[in-house]
């Protein structure tokens, strides 16, 4: 008596035959693998990365105050002014102080201080140190026009970070430190050559 042949599962059958059967499709048309080493701005010459980031940072700014001007007619208030008033916000200064500060000319400072005078944003007090000279304070105006300023800001850009991803938000966030220390890194004298 021969044996008897094996019985086909039917349910393995097509899964056996498709199994057995050359794949037709080649592994060049499947799903594209992750590239397991990405490209970095980090791979980029160090030129490059400086030219990027002083790119992305001069439209941020930009994009900042010309989307707060449309809503702040007051916004046209030059930049070099607004930081002279955040330099007063903590105590009042010399003409001086807020020029090493500020790291401009001491008569480019006078010529901003004047326009600020003009504006009631700030004004002259006497200085208790040295009757020569004058200490420039802000005003209550100053003040408001500054906390004004500040707040549209934070509220600018508050509105734009909720239309991020919340990957771009995280990493948006994960980079404040490094620009913090960057920017104080920027505000240390430089290094004699």
């Amino acid at each position: 008596m021969s044996p008897s042949p094996p019985v086909p599962d039917p349910a393995a059958g097509p899964q056996r035959e498709a199994a057995e059967r050359p794949d037709p499709t080649p592994q060049t048309d499947l799903a594209p693998q992750a590239d397991p080493a990405p490209r970095t701005d980090l791979a980029l010459p160090a030129i490059e990365r400086a030219r990027r980031l002083t790119d992305v940072v001069t439209r941020l700014r930009r994009a900042l105050r010309s989307s707060i001007r449309t809503d702040y007619p007051w916004e046209s208030l030059p930049m070099a002014q607004v930081e002279l008033l955040q330099s007063l916000a903590a105590a009042p200064l010399r003409v001086g102080e807020l020029a090493a500060r500020q790291r401009l000319a001491p008569n480019t400072v006078s010529g901003l201080v004047g326009k600020l005078l003009e504006a009631g944003f700030v004004d002259r007090q006497a200085d208790p140190g040295d009757r020569r000279t004058a200490r420039i304070a802000l005003t209550p105006a100053g003040r408001r026009q500054l906390d004004d300023w500040q707040s549209a800001h934070e509220r600018r850009i508050a509105a734009a970070l909720g239309t991020l991803s919340p990957a771009d938000r995280e990493a948006v966030m994960l980079a404040l430190p490094a620009l913090d220390n960057l920017a104080r890194a920027l505000a240390r004298p430089a290094a004699p050559e």
